[in-house]
């Protein structure tokens, strides 16, 4: 059995210091989505406690919960400073740590005793899974992610198993946000390759899928698809026809108002 202690300690994290191991998990958000697009909002959560759990630490080991016992490092924590606020808010300023770099997102642990969210670093902690250069999460469930653009990118690019698997026998109507400008794109993917066969048509053509107004869009900001997120909003049957997916992809733009707001044009 490896433990996270064993590749931490290997990698230069002081013995004889005072450390928590911290697993983050929280149903009201997505952690991980916060963590990977928004880092100073996912460390304001972190550096803020209702309890004063890291008095006397000098460093935590973070980890994001995600299905199960499973929890995926992102890094470690120096904390050079701690603010009591009041008696149910306390303040902590954290500097990451260098050299954890090459275990950073892949490193996946066993987390023991799910309900006891921070632990001293002696209870040990088995590795699971060392994923080879994986930035994401692995795929859970249809209506549980919100991919960025460059993480879809990388899931097509390495055809990553488990996305491609379970994109490629569904079909559905999706959405693509714009988070620079706020605007919406609704489509639907009915091929026999499924949400995998078209989301795959936006990373071969640098994101506007042969969409007219995406397409424009490009042509003037080659990079204007870094700011696109990709998401489902309904499954549809295997046996669906392209009419019937067409007509559910007209209620949503409907409902959004793509078509007088937002990037579709018909």
């Amino acid at each position: 059995m490896i433990t996270v202690q064993e590749l931490l300690f290997n990698r230069g994290l002081d013995k004889n210091a005072k450390i928590k191991l911290v697993r983050h998990k929280d149903q009201r958000q997505d952690l991980y989505n916060l963590y990977r697009t928004e880092y100073n909002e996912f460390l304001k959560y972190q550096n803020s406690q209702s309890k004063d759990v890291f008095r006397d630490v000098d460093y935590i080991v973070s980890f994001i919960g995600e299905e199960g016992n499973r929890s995926r490092f992102i890094g470690v924590f120096k904390i050079i400073d701690r603010k009591t606020i009041n008696e149910n808010h306390f303040e902590y300023q954290m500097l990451r740590e260098n050299g954890f770099e090459d275990l950073t997102e892949r490193v996946i642990i066993n987390w023991k005793t799910a309900i006891s969210w921070h632990q001293w670093i002696k209870n040990k902690m088995e590795v699971i899974e060392i994923q080879a250069g994986l930035h994401y999460r692995q795929f859970t469930d249809y209506s549980d992610f919100i991919l960025d653009f460059h993480e879809l990118k990388e899931i097509v690019k390495n055809q990553y198993s488990d996305w491609k698997k379970m994109l490629s026998i569904t079909k559905g109507i999706y959405l693509i946000s714009d988070t620079n400008t706020g605007k919406l794109y609704v489509g639907s993917a009915y091929g026999e390759e499924g949400i995998w066969g078209r989301w795959c048509k936006y990373i071969t053509t640098n994101g506007h899928g042969n969409n007219k107004m995406l397409k424009e869009q490009i042509d003037v900001d080659k990079d204007y698809a870094k700011h696109f997120r990709f998401s489902i909003l309904m499954l549809l049957p295997r046996t669906v026809t392209s009419d019937q997916a067409i007509k559910k992809e007209r209620l949503f733009k409907n409902k959004l108002g793509t078509n007088s707001f937002g990037l579709n044009s018909n």
